[in-house]
């Protein structure tokens, strides 16, 4: 997962989209991104602080804690 902080890295936020596009049917995350499908569709049309938001879900999703 790319290194991106969503407190504290300046602006235009990143996708987390790394080509791995699978969505697991168990957790209904993608495997390579760790967005829902919905984060996904929102993505190009959120704002800057919405996709902070989803930043800070994947961080959360990726400590194990979803």
């Amino acid at each position: 997962m790319k290194a991106f902080d969503p407190d504290h890295d300046a602006s235009p936020v990143p996708s987390p989209c790394i080509n791995v596009c699978s969505m697991n049917a168990a957790t209904g995350l993608c495997e390579g991104c760790l967005r829902t499908i919905d984060e996904i569709a929102l993505w190009g049309t959120a704002t800057e602080n919405v996709k902070r938001a989803v930043w800070r879900e994947i961080r959360r999703r990726e400590e194990g804690l979803f």
